[in-house]
């Protein structure tokens, strides 16, 4: 196969997420709404919190809706990526992802083109909910609005990649509601994206450790690092490793050879 078709495959691809998301008006909204309402409440609950700012001074109050805003911006993208995979679930229900799977292309890039779709996807969510976010206060650097996309971008890959494993793994589209349930809270929960890791780890050591090996916790810091022109390379790495580590899994499993597809009728 010639550049040209890979190309034109990919196109596609994105072109049938992008229509699939914009007749999916309600998908949109309730993408917004959600991490609004727990800005507008958190926001007003919690007034500040004592942190490790980003900015100087460095141990300072901030306001406590510029310290969620990163969680909130990937707590977007979970969602999308989990809501990404569950359409892949359905497409198999409905029969739809053999015709895509029996594309004379290699299966990991068809994969990694519907992955690539979810990600991009993301990105305009992310960015009209800081358009929003601005009303209450969350004001990052001009620049920051532009540095923030890289780390969109790759924290979107993770978590579309995690969702995309997932979905491997479960046979029936009613099942995929409890699996979203059982990832998504506690990724969310135990993470910094309510609250900073040294406040965690006066509460208990334990789950200090849960989130520091919570991928998500690096999304997070990799986002509000971004936000305010900084960089933190552990958050960088761990996150790029994390979404070769969950794609290499979601390729796996959506090979009718070796993973769960080969018990599911080669994608049906």
């Amino acid at each position: 196969m010639n550049p040209a078709a890979y190309f034109r495959c990919c196109l596609g691809i994105l072109a049938r997420e992008f229509l699939r998301f914009l007749n999916q008006r309600s998908r949109f909204v309730s993408a917004l709404v959600r991490p609004l309402v727990w800005l507008i409440l958190f926001a007003s609950g919690f007034r500040f919190v004592l942190g490790v700012s980003i900015i100087p001074p460095y141990e300072t109050y901030i306001p406590y809706q510029v310290y969620i805003a990163p969680g909130l911006l990937a707590m977007i993208q979970l969602f999308n990526g989990m809501q990404s995979s569950l359409s892949m679930v359905y497409d198999r229900e409905m029969g739809n992802m053999r015709t895509l799977l029996i594309s004379p292309l290699p299966r990991w890039f068809l994969l990694t083109s519907k992955l690539l779709a979810g990600a991009l996807i993301s990105v305009p969510l992310a960015y009209a909910f800081l358009a929003v976010a601005w009303f209450w206060d969350v004001e990052p650097p001009y620049w920051g609005y532009l540095a923030v996309l890289p780390a969109l971008l790759l924290s979107g890959l993770m978590l579309g990649a995690l969702g995309l494993a997932l979905s491997s793994l479960i046979r029936q589209l009613e099942n995929f509601a409890g699996v979203m349930n059982f990832v998504i809270f506690p990724m969310f929960f135990a993470s910094s994206a309510l609250y900073p890791l040294w406040r965690v780890k006066e509460g208990g050591l334990a789950l200090w450790y849960v989130c520091q090996a919570n991928p998500f916790t690096h999304a997070v810091e990799l986002i509000r690092f971004a936000l305010y022109l900084k960089l933190d390379c552990v958050s960088l790495a761990v996150v790029a490793g994390s979404t070769i580590l969950f794609l290499a899994l979601a390729i796996l499993g959506y090979d009718p050879g070796r993973g769960m597809l080969a018990r599911k009728g080669g994608g049906e």
